[in-house]
């Protein structure tokens, strides 16, 4: 067997594999329910696999098409590439997706503005395209609202009024509503039929509009314009080299600052006993630790004071997050963007690699630059899930 069909033979069967386990996440999240079977628990079978499809298969297509956008943009670009690793990811408990995602591995060095910003903007684009067309069918073909008492038979003693009763008494975490974007409230507003609008917590069972919300989560993670994000492509294509360097950082600041926001507050250390304050100020330490290793890499490219610099924005953030929260306590971030945040500063880094060439974009390709950016705009949730 040789080097290419091994390499095949990988990718083929992570794709498999992964589609196997986005079908069934999908299917744990259609009928509310897991397939390992526990104490008290029905569990799922092979026509609830089967049904899983229905979210794997949109949602995989555009994942890959998202993925086949950079891979058939780099070959154009003679840039050498592979294909699309899938990455499966099931828990075996509910609430995943089935997937880590996908990527590609660029095997060339870079060396131009164009040929990053070309192989950035080709995949949020194309799978945000796909993305729309599922949104449109699923919001168009929506099942009659009844549809809910096959999953929740329990609400039909409340009948289409369920949404008033149900989730009075739910435990702590025990309902996820999908956030509102300005795409999906669009499409909620003028394609769905109003009568079959099922209420936000029940969306999550409609596996068309969840695969559809998912695809413009990630796309709008993939779109922040910070660093090595395919957003980052584009803003250091169309801004250069040398203010990329400046507003990437200050754009991650803005993103930690309203992640962290509200998360700890002047009044939570009002407690009435010694041990509940000497617990918050140890949870507090740990998150200003979160932090600074988060902000750690902010001053890589100085010639000196990266750690100080890294500390002084960390405090300054923290500061601010308390000023806002006293000032205005019921403005709150959205805490499920730090460990992005985490990952993107830690890890991934929040600076573009430089290029040797510097080309200015023609207009065609600022267009479009631009056009990604506003679809950024449309895709971001500020909440993108909400739990009860």
């Amino acid at each position: 067997m040789n080097k290419n069909t091994k390499t095949y033979l990988l990718h083929g069967g992570l794709f498999l594999i992964t589609l196997v386990t986005t079908t069934m996440a999908g299917a744990e999240w259609m009928f509310g329910s897991i397939f390992i079977p526990l104490e008290g628990v029905k569990p799922l079978g092979w026509s609830e696999f089967v049904a899983g499809f229905q979210f794997s298969i949109p949602f995989l297509a555009i994942l890959t098409v998202h993925e086949f956008g950079h891979y058939f943009t780099a070959k154009a670009n003679h840039v050498r590439v592979t294909l699309p690793y899938y990455i499966p990811l099931w828990l075996g408990i509910g609430q995943s997706i089935g997937t880590l995602g996908a990527f590609i591995r660029i095997q060339d060095f870079i060396n131009s503005r164009r040929k990053y910003f070309d192989i950035g903007i080709a995949g949020p684009l194309a799978g945000f395209a796909l993305a729309l067309v599922v949104l449109w069918y699923g919001f168009s073909h929506l099942p009659p609202a009844e549809y809910i008492f096959s999953i929740h038979p329990e609400y039909q003693k409340w009948g289409l009024d369920y949404g008033k009763y149900a989730y009075q008494k739910l435990p702590e975490g025990g309902a996820i509503a999908l956030g509102d974007n300005l795409l999906f409230t669009f499409f909620k507003t003028y394609i769905a039929d109003p009568a079959r609008l099922p209420h936000p917590y029940e969306m999550i069972h409609y596996p068309y509009l969840l695969a559809g919300y998912l695809a413009l989560f990630f796309t709008s993670l993939n779109l922040i314009p910070i660093g090595q994000l395919d957003g980052g492509h584009i803003l250091y294509a169309l801004i250069g080299r040398k203010r990329s360097e400046w507003v990437s950082p200050a754009l991650f600041i803005i993103f930690v600052f309203y992640a962290g926001l509200g998360l700890f507050k002047p009044t939570d250390f009002a407690v009435p006993t010694d041990e509940a304050f000497f617990s918050i100020l140890g949870n507090f330490a740990l998150y200003i630790g979160f932090l600074y290793l988060a902000f750690s890499r902010i001053a890589e490219r100085a010639e000196s004071g990266s750690r100080m610099t890294a500390l002084l924005v960390t405090l300054s953030v923290v500061a601010a997050q308390l000023v806002v929260s006293w000032a205005r306590p019921d403005i709150e971030g959205y805490s499920g963007f730090l460990v992005f945040a985490f990952v993107l500063g830690r890890f991934l880094g929040i600076y573009h690699p430089e290029t040797e060439l510097e080309e200015p974009l023609d207009a065609k390709r600022q267009i479009l630059g631009w056009i990604a950016l506003i679809v950024f705009v449309l895709c971001f949730s500020p909440r993108p899930f909400v739990i009860s």
